[in-house]
């Protein structure tokens, strides 16, 4: 992608993890796409920061990254069989 893809503000709910963008935007992902935050609990959930010039977002006390890009794009950790 050749624009930088900003967040705003996180949301989950049973199923979904929600961005919303700068843009106003609202891009969701099935949580089971991340396996680090579907085993969080919810406090571990909101403790996130924007990182990279909000192009990614950070859990810290879950050592987890994700690049908001790669959400736009379908790309997600792969399920070990």
């Amino acid at each position: 992608m050749n624009t930088l893809v900003k967040g705003k503000s996180v949301h989950f709910d049973d199923r979904y993890l929600h961005v919303e963008l700068e843009d106003g935007r609202i891009i969701s992902t099935p949580m089971s796409w991340y396996k680090e935050l579907q085993e969080a609990n919810f406090k571990q959930l909101m403790d996130y920061v924007f990182i990279c010039r909000a192009t990614g977002i950070e859990w810290p006390t879950l050592d987890y990254q994700l690049s908001i890009e790669s959400m736009l794009l379908g790309q997600h950790q792969q399920q070990a069989a």
